[in-house]
């Protein structure tokens, strides 16, 4: 009647979905006058030819049931699209894994040279097939050492030293035979990655065996040559050839740092020197990482030093520094070519550290990272607690006879001990200026 408030009610054959096999017919649209105060669901409520209760109850237990259904589905569907995430994210993590060599696992936050890298511990470990790699260049360079004595051995006739000859020569084979084993197993994915540090550990601890031998048998050649014209090289880009210095560094409160090198690696020729005290592996380090330039770091304190060094031939360098005000300078082959102050003002460096040449450590006299390996040649590494004038600094960058020895470190053989593979040669650059 007029006046009389309505409520539409429209059946719930509307929310019914329409997709494949669910037709329930023509829909029809019913509106009904209901009291505001009536009930809904009462039999008065139906309007004539609108369907009985029954029918209408039916409806709704099949649209309730299709809601039922269609939600099964979508839980089906996001259960599949989880399980296919789930493979497809280690498909890429495996991808990456296989892709990146050399890359540091879990990432840094330190900062060395520039970059997001944690010197302290994060060590980054190539692939084992590039490892097998550089051990098989390694075992190639002993085998050229070896070749090169053989016109010695003939020259004489001691039946020892032959002898010896043939015994490196043997484990020489041996040692190829093992790496070409690892080759194969890890072509066939019959590697055990767990074993991996244990027989690389055996390996290198033979190359280092087997390089003092042969070290030993080369001083044969080598008797009438001076004890500091020899150089160390680095061929390749490990965490295992380096050299120690034997001697620590006493506490200095003022130093000189001077070396012949000689690099084209790229990028970044690497760490010829670092310097590590308990509690500090930064103590006194010299880096070229990355693309950035020469650095040099006191009690992890930063310089960039404006060095042209990476063009494959010989440069001497020298670094001088004293605590009062942090003053540094740099010189490249005789040269000043910068300077600065504030690096590390007011601290000494500290005394009863392990001097390492060739590698960065991120722990006392360990925890080497390939990546910042250094890659090249370098001679006449000499340490003094003291400036050194101009004047000197020119001397040893001409190789004059006038030219000092470091009071701190003196380069000479009896001084170095050498590990995985680097090798030692006659020194030629003053050779080649005199």
């Amino acid at each position: 009647p007029p006046g009389t408030p309505l409520l539409p009610l429209l059946l719930l054959s509307l929310l019914a979905p329409r997709g494949r096999g669910q037709s329930f017919g023509q829909t029809r649209f019913v509106c009904t006058s209901v009291p505001l105060d009536g009930d809904m669901c009462a039999p008065a409520a139906t309007a004539a030819g609108s369907g009985s209760p029954e029918e209408l109850k039916s409806t709704v237990l099949q649209l309730r049931e299709t809601v039922l259904q269609q939600k099964e589905t979508i839980m089906n569907q996001k259960e599949t699209i989880r399980e296919l995430t789930a493979k497809l994210g280690r498909c890429e993590s495996q991808s990456v894994l296989e892709a990146l060599p050399g890359e540091a696992k879990g990432g840094g936050a330190g900062r060395k040279g520039g970059f997001a890298k944690n010197t302290m511990g994060d060590l980054s470990r190539a692939p084992a097939a590039e490892t097998l790699s550089q051990l098989g260049q390694t075992l190639q360079s002993l085998k050229t050492r070896l070749e090169n004595l053989e016109q010695f051995s003939r020259m004489n006739s001691s039946s020892q030293t032959n002898n010896l000859k043939d015994i490196l020569q043997n484990k020489i084979d041996d040692l190829e035979k093992q790496v070409l084993s690892r080759v194969n197993s890890l072509e066939e994915g019959k590697f055990n990655p767990k074993n991996e540090s244990e027989e690389r550990g055996k390996i290198e601890s033979t190359l280092t065996s087997l390089h003092q031998r042969i070290s030993d048998l080369e001083k044969g050649q080598k008797d009438n040559r001076p004890p500091d014209r020899f150089q160390l090289t680095f061929p390749l880009r490990t965490n295992y050839m380096y050299a120690k210095v034997k001697k620590s560094l006493p506490e200095m409160y003022a130093f000189s740092v001077c070396m012949w090198m000689k690099s084209n690696a790229s990028p970044g020729m690497g760490t010829p020197f670092s310097y590590a005290v308990p509690g500090q592996a930064n103590e006194l380090v010299l880096i070229e990482w990355g693309n950035n330039p020469m650095e040099i770091l006191i009690n992890d304190k930063v310089a960039k030093l404006p060095f042209v060094i990476n063009d494959g031939k010989w440069h001497h360098i020298c670094v001088t520094w004293t605590t009062r005000d942090g003053v540094w300078e740099a010189y490249q082959d005789g040269t000043q070519t910068g300077s600065g102050e504030n690096l590390a003002p007011y601290h000494p460096i500290k005394p009863q550290g392990v001097l390492v040449l060739g590698q960065e450590q991120d722990t006392l006299g360990g925890g080497f990272d390939a990546t910042q390996a250094f890659v090249g040649e370098l001679a006449h590494f000499n340490v003094w607690d003291r400036k050194l004038s101009p004047g000197e600094v020119y001397s040893l960058a001409t190789c004059s006879t006038r030219a000092l020895s470091g009071n701190v470190i003196a380069w000479a053989e009896a001084n170095i001990d050498i590990y995985g593979g680097a090798t030692k040669w006659t020194f030629e650059a003053c050779r080649q200026l005199n």
